[in-house]
């Protein structure tokens, strides 16, 4: 029986999954043919064939629809963190982690870019991305305290707080850059450039 319910869950989790993930594609190349202002809930759910009400089961606002799938990034950029070689200090790991994200980048440039932009120009996605960037550094933060060598033990996690935050400022900054570029810099590069000028 336990295991019957197991299964009805995992399928029903597996769906409900895969109708946010459909809600999500639709509503974004909407925001991204009209903007995100102007884009309605109504006109997303006439996309997916549902009601209003029922897009707002699977997400709370608009601004999910774009940001939620970072949750899923994050998720897997914190196992790369753990796959990294044991003797890379945090800087180092934590650059090699991001190349899961960067490699999507450009294997989807086009919309990678057009993503960008939908952010550069509506300040709530703006917001929602850094709080995603928040949960983000808290994933990732195990990972990186277990790296630090040396030092006050009392001061680790401030450390491991201060290092993680930047590298991802500068993984913010460089796609920043990659956008304004129309990708013809490589993100790597400029995230390269971006870490090397504040480790000085």
């Amino acid at each position: 029986m336990t295991s019957t319910r197991t299964k009805g869950s995992g399928l029903r989790e597996l769906t409900r999954r895969t109708v946010r993930a459909q809600i999500a594609e639709r509503a974004i190349k909407l925001f991204i043919a009209q903007g995100f202002e102007e884009t309605t809930v109504e006109q997303i759910a006439t996309e997916v064939g549902m009601s209003a009400r029922s897009v707002f089961r699977y997400f709370d606002t608009k601004e999910d629809m774009v940001v939620g799938g970072m949750q899923e990034a994050g998720a897997r950029l914190a196992d790369a963190l753990a796959q990294r070689p044991a003797d890379e200090d945090p800087w180092q790991a934590l650059r090699g982690a991001l190349d899961v994200l960067l490699v999507t980048m450009e294997s989807d440039r086009e919309g990678m870019l057009a993503r960008a932009r939908l952010y550069a120009s509506t300040p709530s996605l703006r917001a929602a991305r850094r709080q995603k960037h928040y949960q983000w550094r808290e994933l990732l933060m195990p990972g990186v305290i277990a790296r630090l060598k040396g030092g006050p033990e009392e001061t680790r996690d401030l450390r491991a707080t201060a290092i993680t935050t930047t590298v991802l400022c500068c993984f913010d900054l460089s796609i920043t850059r990659w956008s304004e570029a129309d990708g013809t810099e490589r993100a790597g590069d400029i995230l390269d450039v971006a870490l090397a000028a504040v480790r000085g």
